[in-house]
C-alpha cells in the first residue's frame, strides 16, 4: 500500500484511474491497483479504448466472433467497450458496496452526439442497459445540448459523469441540470440514494492554453503567471459547488436521500515537463472530491506526492483574483474557456473516429 496515496484518500480525495484495458482486468492489475494504490474508481474514453484494443490480443477472439456474425463496426465497438466496463464494474463492486460514492466505472456516450440532445439520451439509455451494473456511470458532455440530456438521464435513475467542463458558468448549469434531474426522479418515485453523479472539471488544459497566450504577451508580469490559471479556475469552481451544497434546494434533495454531485478533477496529468508532475493533485486536495489520474500521475504521487491538507475550501476569492490578473496582463480568459470547450468537443469527436478506425482495422485482420 502506498502511504502517500493512502494519505490522499484519507484527506477525502477519491482516487480514480483514468485508464482501462482488458489486460488490466484479466491479469488482476486493476484489482491490484485497488488493493495497493487506493484506486476506487475508473474513467474511460475512446482514446483509452483505442490504445487498449490496438495493443492487446485479448480482444481478438471476441472481434472474430462479432465479424463472423456480420456485425458492423459501430456494434463491435459497443460490444467490446461495454464488456470491459461491465467487467471493471464487477472488479470495483466490493468498493461500491463498502463506500457511499465510489467503486464507479464511467463510459462515454458516442461523442458524435455531443450536439444532439435526443441522440445523447438514446445513447445513455443504451449504454446503461448494456453495462447493466449499478456502479456504472454514463459520461455525457457539458455542451449546451448535453445539459437537458443530463437532466433526463438522472430523472430516469441513470448515474452520470458530466464531462468537458471548463468554466464556472457552465459548471453552474451542470449542477442545475443535476438538481433538476433529481427533482424529476423524486416526482417519478425513483430511489434517489441509488443515483450517483460527478462533474468532471478539466484542469491541465487550462494552463496549456493560458500559458501559450501569456508567452505571446511576453512581459515579465505575464510570464510569472504561467502554470497558475488551472488551479485558480478550479478553486473558483469549487466555491460554486460549496454554494450549491449549502442551498435550501440541495438540502431538500439530500433529505430525500440524494447524493451530492461531487467535483471530479479531470485532465490532471501535467502537460508541461517543467512543472511538478503532481501539481494538479497536491494543489486540489479537498474532501468529497475525485481526482482521476493517468497511471503515470498516480505512480508519481505514490513516489513523491504531498498532502498538505485542504488547500481548496474558502480559496475561491484567491482564484478569482488570479484570473483577474490574467485580464490585466492581456489574456481574455472568457475566450480561453470558449476555445477550450470548442477544442474539447473536437477532441471528443476525433477520439471516437480513432476508436472506430482502430476497431475496423482489427476486424479486417480477423476476417482475413
Amino acid at each position: 500500500m502506498s502511504d502517500r496515496l493512502q494519505a490522499l484518500a484519507d484527506a477525502g480525495v477519491s482516487i480514480w484511474l483514468d485508464d482501462l484495458s482488458r489486460e488490466r482486468i484479466e491479469t488482476g492489475n486493476l484489482a491490484d491497483l485497488v488493493a495497493s494504490r487506493s484506486v476506487v474508481g475508473v474513467t474511460t474514453n475512446p482514446t483509452i479504448f483505442a490504445s487498449a484494443i490496438a495493443n492487446g490480443e485479448r480482444y481478438d477472439e471476441q472481434v472474430r466472433k462479432l465479424v463472423a456474425d456480420g456485425r458492423p463496426v459501430e456494434e463491435v465497438v459497443f460490444e467490446l467497450t461495454t464488456e470491459d466496463v461491465r467487467n471493471a464494474c464487477d472488479v470495483l463492486a466490493p468498493v461500491a458496496e463498502r463506500t457511499a460514492h465510489d467503486g464507479r466505472v464511467s463510459i462515454e456516450v458516442e461523442p458524435d452526439l455531443a450536439n444532439d440532445t435526443e441522440g445523447t439520451i438514446a445513447s445513455a439509455r443504451q449504454l446503461w442497459a448494456a453495462v447493466d451494473r449499478p456502479n456504472a456511470m454514463i459520461k455525457i458532455p457539458a455542451t449546451l445540448e448535453g445539459l437537458p440530456a443530463i437532466t433526463t438521464a438522472i430523472s430516469e435513475g441513470i448515474s452520470v459523469n458530466v464531462t468537458l467542463i471548463f468554466s464556472e458558468e457552465r459548471y453552474r448549469t451542470v449542477m442545475d441540470a443535476y438538481l433538476t434531474g433529481l427533482e424529476q426522479a423524486r416526482e417519478a418515485g425513483h430511489d434517489l440514494s441509488r443515483i450517483r453523479s460527478v462533474a468532471s472539471f478539466f484542469v491541465s488544459r487550462v494552463d496549456t492554453e493560458v500559458d501559450k497566450r501569456l508567452e505571446a504577451v511576453g512581459t515579465e508580469i505575464a510570464l510569472a503567471l504561467r502554470g497558475k490559471a488551472a488551479v485558480a479556475n478550479a478553486l473558483v469552481a469549487y466555491d460554486a459547488f460549496a454554494e450549491v451544497v449549502a442551498s435550501d434546494r440541495w438540502r431538500a434533495l439530500a433529505d430525500a436521500g440524494a447524493n451530492m454531485q461531487r467535483p471530479l478533477w479531470a485532465s490532471t496529468g501535467v502537460k508541461n515537463p517543467d512543472y511538478e508532475d503532481t501539481m494538479y493533485v497536491t494543489g486540489l486536495v479537498v474532501p468529497e472530491t475525485v481526482n482521476t489520474m493517468p497511471e503515470k500521475t498516480l505512480e508519481a504521487f505514490a513516489d513523491h506526492g504531498e498532502v498538505l491538507g485542504d488547500v481548496v475550501t474558502g480559496k475561491g476569492g484567491e482564484g478569482r483574483a488570479l484570473l483577474e490578473r490574467l485580464t490585466e496582463v492581456g489574456v481574455d480568459f472568457d475566450d480561453v474557456l470558449l476555445a477550450l470547450e470548442q477544442e474539447g468537443v473536437e477532441k471528443f469527436k476525433k477520439s471516437w473516429t480513432e476508436l472506430v478506425e482502430t476497431v475496423q482495422g482489427q476486424m479486417e485482420k480477423a476476417g482475413a
